[in-house]
């Protein structure tokens, strides 16, 4: 592969799910029974041969921290390179960035210093597997300025994405920046490849001019006058844009045929946390579940995900929930599309219901 470095974002959508970002980064995001969100896309980079990678962080990154620690487990604690937290500020003043250009104004220093000669931009709120190492080859052989990444599918009328139309050779042809509509439409997945060198002449000139939105005041204006191409990942795209979207896509693991395109082939790496092995009493009865370590299960769980260390009582039914590590659920308590944060508890007898488009949230560290 050609030398890459890479960037990612990981709160630059905190607000698209308040109920999740108050105690964290949107990257830090548990998911899937013991993952985090930016497990994937940092998986994706290491496993592409990217061994240098800068994390823009902002708010409630402690969490962040603590996660990623020395990027051990990624193979990224290295004496050159590695995984560098970058800092949340826009500029020398140390004000906070406010969006995507300013984050990026900020990791300049980071970009400058970097050897190598191309840059791959993500964003960590998706879930997917792709080889960057493939998007820059094509990035090569375009000859291209930006190579940006789509995902085609119906986006059901959102209004904040933006929509790329291309030519047959794959040429970007024009841009729609929170496009209305529905039916299938190539989305692009916030996933960016530029030569290093470029990318720092667009902010070059960003800061010069004072120019304040990577979209409309970068991006559109090289489809004019630049090469920009599109490549196209083919396969399974969580995107978690919404407390809804994090439900479906958290169960969608429940599905063979999702789980192995997810974690088959080329691995997720994770912080590696030790617990004994699920306990499963005789008085339980799981089905289609994803059980993790340290659980006690004494009740019935269906269709659910449970992450570490979970505990369900005599008599408890839990159906369609989401319930991350520490939780305590008390006997006889009856639950029904719930979302469950972090080291909670549920008393005995108690009933909780939400559904499918709506499911009932139960914030971090709670006791109901």
């Amino acid at each position: 592969m050609a030398s890459t470095v890479g960037v990612i974002f990981t709160s630059i959508n905190d607000e698209q799910l308040p109920e999740l970002t108050r105690v964290r980064s949107k990257g830090s995001i548990p998911y899937g029974g013991r993952y985090r969100l930016v497990d994937f896309v940092l998986s994706n980079m290491v496993n592409s041969g990217i061994t240098t990678v800068g994390m823009l962080t902002k708010n409630n990154y402690q969490s962040l921290m603590d996660h990623l620690g020395s990027g051990k487990e990624w193979d990224l604690a290295r004496k050159e390179g590695g995984l560098i937290l970058l800092p949340p500020y826009s500029d020398e003043s140390e004000v906070l960035y406010k969006n995507r250009l300013e984050a990026l104004k900020g990791a300049t220093a980071f970009l400058k210093k970097a050897k190598e000669d191309f840059v791959v931009l993500a964003d960590s709120d998706a879930v997917y597997k792709l080889d960057y190492s493939k998007v820059v080859e094509e990035h090569v052989a375009h000859n291209a300025d930006i190579t940006m990444v789509y995902h085609e599918h119906d986006c059901g009328g959102n209004v904040s994405y933006m929509m790329l139309e291309t030519e047959k050779d794959g040429k970007i042809k024009s841009i729609d920046i929170n496009a209305v509509g529905k039916g299938v439409r190539k989305h692009y997945i916030n996933v960016f490849v530029a030569r290093t060198s470029y990318l720092l002449s667009l902010l070059q000139t960003a800061i010069s001019r004072g120019l304040t939105s990577f979209s409309k005041d970068i991006i559109l204006p090289e489809i004019k006058t630049g090469r920009i191409y599109g490549y196209k990942l083919d396969g399974y795209y969580g995107n978690i844009d919404s407390l809804e979207a994090f439900y479906k896509s958290n169960m969608a693991l429940l599905d063979k045929g999702i789980r192995q395109e997810i974690f088959g082939e080329r691995d997720v790496y994770t912080k590696v946390n030790d617990a004994p092995p699920a306990k499963i009493t005789d008085t339980a009865k799981v089905s289609n579940s994803l059980i993790h370590d340290g659980c006690l299960i004494e009740g019935t769980v269906e269709n659910c995900i449970l992450f570490r260390n979970v505990k369900v009582g005599k008599g408890s039914h839990l159906k369609n929930c989401i319930i991350m590590s520490e939780n305590a659920i008390g006997e006889n308590c009856n639950l029904a599309y719930v979302v469950s944060d972090k080291d909670s508890a549920i008393s005995n007898g108690v009933t909780l219901a939400g559904c499918e488009q709506k499911p009932y949230f139960i914030n971090k560290g709670s006791r109901i």
